[in-house]
């Protein structure tokens, strides 16, 4: 049975990354974002179909997430060569370009399966999102079948939901009141 990561600390990780604009190689660990918000998404394979969507879009909204005191990393079971080769890649030819935000490669599937993502028998993550809070406390995770991406506005409207310290209702927008408990 799958264990709950949500109100745990979340699982240290150090894995190889290409800077996004495909010109850097470097580590990256849990630690490098302790005091920050952390949104830390996982996707099947970079080449993809829906994968691009996902990641361009994130990267298009990246300067709204910085306003919120919030990085973004990616991550798949793919080398750090594959996600240079991909950033280097014209969006027009499946490629995703230039990104604001790194890719991390977990090619030894150790991460993907620390946070639950790994379909073993493919070597490959689910779509997994978490949001990580300035403590390394996961505050928020969705996982879906890789034939779905996932809502940009809704991760960006969860995340101030979280980040009100209310109790915030269905579809509460920022700037609406949020809950009073009894």
């Amino acid at each position: 049975m799958a264990e709950r990561l949500v109100g745990r600390p979340a699982p240290n990780f150090m894995m190889e990354m290409v800077s996004g604009d495909g010109e850097h190689f470097g580590k990256v660990s849990l630690s490098d974002y302790k005091g920050k918000w952390l949104v830390f998404f996982f996707y099947p394979l970079d080449f993809t179909i829906v994968c691009p969507t996902e990641i361009t879009a994130l990267s298009e909204v990246y300067a709204k997430f910085k306003e919120l005191n919030t990085e973004v990393l990616g991550v798949s079971t793919d080398s750090i060569h594959s996600h240079r080769a991909w950033i280097r890649t014209d969006k027009n030819d499946n490629g995703v370009g230039k990104l604001n935000f790194p890719l991390a490669s977990d090619i030894t599937k150790s991460v993907a399966r620390d946070y639950g993502v790994l379909i073993e028998e493919e070597g490959v993550a689910l779509r997994g999102l978490f949001i990580i809070n300035p403590d390394s406390e996961i505050v928020y995770q969705v996982v879906n079948h890789n034939n779905v991406g996932r809502s940009v506005e809704e991760t960006l409207r969860v995340l101030q939901a979280l980040q009100s310290g209310g109790l915030c209702p269905i579809n509460w927008k920022p700037g609406e009141q949020t809950l009073k408990a009894n």
